[in-house]
């Protein structure tokens, strides 16, 4: 029986995710359960401090049937941080559980960037977020412009990597600020999650190249970003591929070749990058013979129905023509299209699965509530 309860208030829960407010009939209606039942788990709901009477009221009486009570999620029932730790600085979104922004913060940091300055950014972002937000942060999800170790979530510094200098721990952190677990990923990755959620149809094995100040990929395969052993998997920077005059070199290695890195770093120029792209067709076809040579190897070990090219840069059309010219000479015919998502698409990525986490978290609490003994 306790199953058969616990079932019907996770369904009631994530209909009023859904629809935000609905009286009993009409969870009995929209779930296909009887009004009895979803009286009772309503009323189980509200007892464990999950969902609420909002005060409102249908229009009965006189003919129109009963008068019914509109119910919602608490507004203190929790919200989760997405936070976002780029080049453009460190942004923190106070999620619902209806993926709306509820409070949001940011602070720009200085280049090049160090784990000192970033960790301060983080914690003061975080805080305001957490202090203007409706309810406390259950949990968070942050989206990291570096490498990520996926067993221990703190930041890995590669050779050449364009944007923090030494390590960073997230997770720590960020844990005075939640009550529940800390997510960590590359931003890539979540830039690829945003792409396919976006996507109709929606896409389940491509992959997403990034072309911004740094160079990144995620391989999505049956719907799962493939992060590796460790969680470096995409990492493009050091793959060989052909460089100006034919000659092979690591993809970075040509942006440095072609004087597009920022001075005393690694990162791409972006801007001197597309000015230099859009006046000389030599140089924008070198960067689309190496950029090809790279989706080559991406085409050829992970077979990916797509490529999808975004970022800073990725989605400038005579690039990416130029991209697929390079890339057109293989013995693989792959489609190569800009990313839907251009707007903070790494962000957007993480708030997405920020508010999917809260809503399990929500349902998890039901389930104690379940497990307390009456």
């Amino acid at each position: 029986m306790d199953l058969v309860r616990a079932t019907t208030d996770e369904r009631v829960l994530r209909t009023l995710m859904e629809h935000r407010r609905l009286t009993r009939a009409e969870l009995a209606v929209l779930i296909g359960i009887s009004k009895p039942t979803a009286g009772e788990s309503v009323r189980r709901l509200t007892d464990a401090g999950l969902i609420a009477d909002t005060g409102e009221r249908t229009a009965g009486g006189r003919g129109r049937g009963r008068v019914g009570s509109y119910y919602a999620l608490r507004q203190d029932v929790g919200t989760a941080l997405a936070v976002g730790i780029g080049p453009e600085g460190v942004i923190a979104e106070a999620v619902d559980a209806y993926g709306e922004v509820a409070a949001r913060a940011e602070q720009e940091i200085s280049r090049p960037a160090r784990p000192a300055q970033v960790a301060a950014a983080v914690r003061t972002v975080a805080a305001d977020a957490a202090t203007r937000a409706p309810a406390p942060p259950r949990l968070a999800v942050v989206s990291a412009a570096d490498p990520v170790d996926r067993a221990t979530g703190r930041l890995v510094q590669l050779p050449d990597a364009p944007f923090l200098v030494g390590e960073l721990d997230p997770v720590t952190v960020l844990a005075p600020y939640v009550t529940g677990p800390v997510a960590v990923d590359n931003d890539v990755n979540w830039a690829a999650q945003a792409e396919r959620a976006a996507a109709n149809p929606p896409l389940a094995d491509f992959a997403y190249l990034y072309l911004g100040e740094g160079l990144g990929c995620a391989l999505v395969s049956d719907g799962e970003v493939r992060r590796g052993a460790t969680g470096l998997a995409g990492e493009i920077a050091h793959l060989v591929t052909t460089g100006p005059q034919g000659r092979a070199m690591p993809l970075t290695g040509v942006f440095a070749e072609l004087g597009l890195h920022r001075p005393g770093s690694a990162a791409i120029d972006v801007d001197r990058l597309l000015s230099a792209a859009t006046a000389s067709p030599p140089l924008r076809e070198a960067l689309g013979r190496a950029l090809g040579g790279v989706i080559a190897a991406l085409v050829a070990l992970a077979d990916p129905a797509a490529v999808v090219v975004g970022g800073p840069w990725g989605g400038n059309e005579a690039i990416l023509d130029a991209v697929r010219a390079g890339f057109a000479g293989g013995p693989r015919k792959v489609a190569i299209r800009a990313a839907a998502t251009t707007a903070l698409p790494a962000l957007t990525g993480a708030r997405l699965d920020a508010a999917s986490r809260l809503r399990a978290a929500i349902v998890a609490a039901a389930g104690a509530a379940h497990a307390i003994p009456s």
